[in-house]
């Protein structure tokens, strides 16, 4: 489950298990709940403070937990499901304080979007992919997940994203806007806590309103109910 440090002013979100290198790190319900829990806590910081999220091992966040969904019997909450990642997004735009996402490993799907919802992202540059494979998995967009990503991404990047399931390495991320900055293996957690304590003084209540007024439009969407309506076909469902 996840688990939260504190490094000076800056609170590090790991979002695998303690202790070991994650083999893999999806949005189970429980691991949703963790990570909500673990925020509340962070929320309640007085004075500077930044928030950083990353993983140990390889991955970063893998996306969707499929094998609960539709291997667990799972399908009929299909639609509640999503709305719940959808609210860890929405947090993570509007979240008091600055963000940033050190993206340690492989990001894909729902995980490649819980990291576009930071301010801001620092990826591996050895090793890694971001990635959208939602085309070839026969997986639509919910509307509140095309909003995120065309709000974060500039229209060629999100039709090439979206509609290929190109994998962006840590390079290829940075050139097309995806990323802020690549730092190697080692340097992806420190880099990411140092741009982070630099921008911990702006935890202020003006901040709050400022994220909520840039991203007002994004934050409706984020909130849309999603529905068999407005979903689509979702891997044949």
């Amino acid at each position: 489950m996840p688990y939260l440090e504190r490094n000076g002013d800056v609170f590090v979100l790991n979002l695998g298990n303690e202790g070991e290198a994650d083999k893999d790190i999806r949005f189970h319900p429980d691991w949703i709940a963790t990570v909500n829990d673990l925020l509340d806590q962070v929320e309640k910081a007085e004075g500077p403070a930044a928030l950083v999220t990353t993983a140990t091992g390889k991955i970063y966040n893998n996306g969707l937990d499929t094998d609960w969904l539709f291997g667990g019997g799972n399908v009929d909450k299909l639609y509640s499901y999503l709305d719940t990642v959808h609210a860890v997004y929405a947090r993570l735009v509007a979240f008091p304080m600055p963000t940033i996402a050190a993206i340690n490993g492989h990001a894909f799907g729902a995980g490649a979007m819980l990291a576009t919802a930071h301010d801001f992202r620092v990826m591996r540059s050895d090793r890694g992919f971001w990635c959208l494979p939602e085309v070839n998995l026969g997986m639509t967009f919910a509307p509140a997940m095309n909003s995120l990503l065309r709000s974060r991404l500039t229209n060629q990047v999100a039709v090439e994203a979206m509609t290929t399931g190109r994998r962006y390495s840590g390079a290829d991320a940075l050139a097309a806007g995806i990323v802020d900055a690549v730092a190697d293996e080692a340097s992806v957690l420190p880099d990411a806590v140092t741009r982070a304590a630099a921008l911990a003084a702006n935890h202020k209540p003006n901040l709050a309103v400022i994220k909520r007024a840039l991203h007002a439009r994004l934050l409706k969407a984020l909130a849309v109910e999603t529905t068999a309506d407005n979903l689509g076909a979702f891997a044949g469902i």
